[in-house]
């Protein structure tokens, strides 16, 4: 009887060599990858060199430079952690001490490591032209010469303002002490333009960039990353409804405050115009330099109809549209402050 296909001997031997071949050509390929991006193993690091970053360099270019100095066996392997991390976008222009013949993940953990970048100075999310410059008199920077300098640098003609207060972008720089403070507002207000250059400013309601970057600091400063598109939503749809906003940082800005949660009613009754409880629309400037992530949600909000949010416990914020049931998520915020969950 004739031999079914599956129980032939030959095409059994044919199948088999068909697959031994196309394992091969599957293990080239991926040794082919490997060898196009060597990487050191740990365990091996060598002395420490120093590594000049400057601003506006990509992944690709430290790779490189981190190759030619041995930090790294392939500028290709760094290349790969830094665009899977975001946190390369914050790697401090300046001087680093990092090791040398190191796994390219441990160089991104150097290069982001505080305690190796010499003369820094830290912009963190949401903070406010005031504290920026009170970091950088603290760097070496003279108070009368830090004021002038800010009256100095402008933001990009596109955002139409004189004030860079929102335009310093949250990220670590390192500093030669030679450097003046025109030096160091120019570098933070590069970085803001390298951290923004691909984004598209349009939105659905024809706000301007400068009403984005405003926005943007709101949503950076009321919110977290993970709820900062509904934040955002809560902008729009109330400024849609031509509701006050009603925000408590606007009054803590207004009132030179930081670190407290609470505004009294005498607070929000202050004659400012960044009080949003007494006046419309939005502050006339932001209130903190945003993330890009708060001006990508500022752009583009969630879809939703919240009118109303609150944090009722660290990690716990909630959105809603009645307003009855913000009372109730606002007894429970207090019944929790007051038990110290806030602390």
């Amino acid at each position: 009887m004739k031999q079914s296909l599956e129980r032939s001997p030959l095409l059994r031997l044919l199948a088999a060599g068909i697959l031994i071949v196309f394992i091969t050509l599957l293990l080239r390929e991926a040794n082919s990858g490997a060898q196009s991006a060597p990487d050191y193993e740990v365990g091996s690091a060598g002395q420490e060199v120093i590594v000049e970053i400057l601003s506006g360099e990509s992944g690709s270019e430290i790779g490189r430079k981190l190759e030619s100095l041995s930090v790294v066996k392939s500028s290709a392997a760094f290349f790969r952690v830094a665009v899977a991390d975001s946190r390369s976008q914050r790697i401090a222009p300046g001087e680093h001490r990092i090791e040398t013949r190191i796994p390219a993940r441990v160089a991104l953990e150097q290069l982001l490591d505080p305690s190796r970048i010499p003369n820094l100075i830290v912009v963190k999310d949401g903070q406010r032209l005031s504290e920026i410059s009170e970091s950088i008199i603290n760097f070496g920077i003279g108070k009368v010469e830090i004021e002038k300098s800010v009256k100095n640098v402008f933001p990009p003609e596109m955002f139409k303002s004189k004030n860079i207060e929102g335009f310093l972008y949250p990220a670590q720089y390192s500093f030669n002490k030679s450097v003046d403070g025109d030096e160091i507002l120019s570098a933070m207000l590069n970085r803001f333009v390298s951290a923004t250059k691909d984004i598209n400013w349009s939105n659905e309601r024809d706000f301007t960039p400068f009403e984005i970057m405003v926005i943007a600091s709101l949503v950076q400063t009321e919110g977290t990353p993970d709820v900062f598109g509904k934040v955002s939503r809560v902008i729009y749809n109330r400024l849609e409804k031509r509701m006050p906003l009603q925000f408590d940082s606007t009054v803590h800005y207004a009132l030179e405050r930081r670190g407290e949660i609470r505004v009294s009613l005498v607070d929000t009754k202050v004659k400012n115009r960044y009080n949003t409880f007494v006046y419309p629309g939005l502050p006339p400037g932001p209130i903190g330099s945003p993330t890009k992530p708060a001006i990508d949600a500022a752009i583009n909000p969630e879809v939703g109809n919240w009118l109303y949010f609150v944090t009722v416990s660290p990690f716990d914020t909630r959105f809603t549209n009645s307003y009855d049931q913000f009372l109730e998520w606002k007894s429970e915020y207090k019944r929790n402050f007051k038990a110290g969950l806030f602390e």
